[in-house]
């Protein structure tokens, strides 16, 4: 059984022919203390049942190791979008995701902040965010199933929610609703303009997501490099310390007492053999001697 430490790290995970038969196995090859898989296309809409015994295989194997599991919701999510059809889908996409996350033992599901899409349509988007998301909320808590999670993002294309500030009017759409968390990308805040490698970057960006949201509300990390400037809206990953924002931000990370207790998942690019083990490696050494 892995044990799991004050900042357990871990991968997304593939779950190509089977999300146990895959994903188990890759935890043990890669070392990972942490999971978070797709349980739908991650740039479609099809929402497929899912197989029980995979699913009983999976939640099992994960409680064995003593592994928290994360459900990333499709990309194409956007509630703001000023699109009806796209905002159906999206709620829709959204309510498989926390029925898959009782049915394989997720924690929470995570889903990016959105977009107005259009000029002027801002105010009308957070009014559909609380509108689509209230009721999802309230049927998770009921049901006793995954949180939410929101995920700023890289900025640009008038997003709802990308430098962490932006939490603070995401979160009051809902009534700051208890099963609403904070998923904090580290390539995403980078690209949306926060200095995550000037010295002290970091701890300065995660001081202000907890004066934002609080200090219970950040549940999950995405550990990611990035390949691009500060500030230049592109999403773009690279490993760990081989990217622009560089390992010492990334020791901060680690360091900092928001992150105690919070899975730490890389979404890094995977080497062909040994997938994500270098980058999990890393993150691990950091979180035992950050300094």
């Amino acid at each position: 059984m892995t044990s799991i430490s004050a900042r357990p790290v871990g991968a997304h995970t593939p779950t190509s022919g089977g999300l146990a038969r895959a994903a188990l196995p890759y935890l043990d090859a890669t070392g990972a203390a942490a999971v978070q898989v797709y349980v739908s296309n991650s740039r479609g809409w099809a929402l497929p049942p899912g197989d029980p015994a995979q699913d009983a295989l999976f939640r099992d194997g994960c409680a064995e190791r003593g592994i928290p599991a994360f459900i990333h919701a499709s990309l194409l999510v956007n509630l703001g979008s000023p699109t009806p059809a796209t905002v159906e889908k999206s709620a829709l996409t959204l309510a498989h995701a926390l029925r898959r996350g009782v049915a394989i033992g997720a924690r929470a599901v995570v889903f990016h902040a959105g977009s107005a899409v259009d000029e002027g349509y801002a105010e009308e988007a957070m009014r559909q965010v609380r509108r689509e998301l209230l009721p999802l909320l309230d049927w998770t808590a009921e049901a006793g199933g995954p949180m939410l999670l929101v995920e700023p993002s890289a900025g640009g294309g008038r997003s709802l929610a990308s430098r962490v500030e932006h939490l603070g009017p995401y979160l009051d759409a809902v009534d700051r609703h208890p099963m609403l968390g904070v998923c904090f990308d580290t390539c995403h805040a980078w690209a949306a303009g926060h200095d995550l490698a000037a010295e002290g970057g970091m701890t300065a960006t995660l001081d202000t997501l907890v004066a934002t949201v609080g200090a219970d509300r950040l549940r999950l990390v995405h550990a990611n490099d990035s390949k691009d400037l500060c500030g230049s809206t592109r999403d773009r990953h690279e490993n760990i310390g081989k990217g622009a924002i560089g390992e010492p931000a990334f020791a901060e990370l680690m360091a900092h007492p928001a992150t105690v207790g919070v899975p730490v998942v890389v979404e890094t690019p995977s080497e062909k053999q040994l997938g994500h083990a270098a980058d999990i490696a890393i993150l691990s050494r950091l979180a035992r001697h950050p300094s």
